[in-house]
């Protein structure tokens, strides 16, 4: 894809080693982008640096850690220029009644999400302006409208909406773009995860039809990379999905009719347990914050 505006562009990629992110480095590889990997899985993450058609840098940090991320944007800048784009991408989730939630394991989602979110994009911004690039966060369905048992996650995803428009407000005079993505369900192993626990796969078996379809990384990450070449302030994955967004204010209350018909019946066939980190993604960021 050779007329590209990506094509000789440093673009950042967080929670790059799988999923989403690391199809959106495929993607942007073919179109030429010279590409800086973050995510906490080293190994991983270097397989999928030597997968691409182009060289990338593959950094291991920790999106919550501001020296780190600071030492990781300084090698970006030595070894590629700054960044045109930074995408943030890094996420974690994990499922369950908040009434029995690890509030140890609660904060860290919103650190992760939310916090991690917002350092990465403070970590790169005098890059931005410099290059007058695009900064776009990764969000999701559930910015929109919240689901139960899935209470960090939400709180984290509608937190990094509201950061979005202001950090946009701050930054349009300064030349930078700040674009946000809704994503519905997305087939990576976060969300395979969950469809092992009875209570987060009836929680997608209850939405309307349209709603409950599942979507490849691939298509997911083509529609990504586009609104990157763009700089779209917004980019609703699949493209329905804005119709959520004109009706958010209908959302909670709907939410609530279908939770009480619901969720008696499924609190009857078995307890509702915290599911623990979702996916290999959620899990090795466990096994980080557990062992720093």
């Amino acid at each position: 894809m050779p007329d590209s505006p990506l094509r000789g562009r440093t673009v950042v990629v967080t929670g790059a080693a799988r999923g989403v992110g690391a199809a959106q480095a495929r993607a942007l590889a073919q179109r030429g982008a010279r590409l800086a990997l973050l995510g906490h899985e080293g190994p991983a993450l270097e397989a999928v640096a030597a997968s691409l058609p182009t060289p990338a840098l593959a950094i291991e940090v920790d999106v919550t850690d501001a020296a780190a991320l600071a030492r990781a944007a300084e090698t970006i800048r030595r070894r590629l220029g700054p960044p045109s784009a930074v995408v943030a991408n890094a996420g974690i989730a994990a499922g369950g009644p908040f009434a029995t939630t690890d509030m140890a394991s609660w904060r860290r989602i919103v650190d992760v999400n939310l916090t991690g979110s917002a350092l990465t994009a403070r970590t790169f911004l005098a890059d931005l302006r410099r290059t007058e690039g695009y900064f776009l966060q990764i969000a999701s369905l559930a910015s929109i409208g919240a689901a139960p048992m899935m209470s960090a996650y939400c709180a984290s995803k509608a937190g990094v909406e509201a950061f979005v428009h202001s950090l946009r407000a701050e930054e349009a005079h300064h030349g930078v773009a700040v674009g946000i993505a809704y994503l519905s369900w997305t087939d990576t192993d976060m969300i395979r995860d969950a469809e092992h626990y009875t209570v987060l796969r009836e929680l997608r078996a209850n939405m309307p039809l349209p709603a409950r379809r599942v979507h490849s990384v691939e298509e997911v990450a083509e529609r990504l990379v586009r609104a990157l070449e763009r700089r779209r302030t917004a980019v609703y994955v699949p493209a329905w999905l804005w119709l959520a967004q004109v009706a958010r204010a209908a959302l909670p209350p709907l939410v609530l009719r279908r939770c009480r018909r619901v969720l008696p019946r499924l609190e009857a066939q078995e307890p509702l347990r915290p599911t623990g980190p979702l996916g290999a993604g959620g899990r090795a960021d466990d096994r980080s914050a557990t062992t720093a």
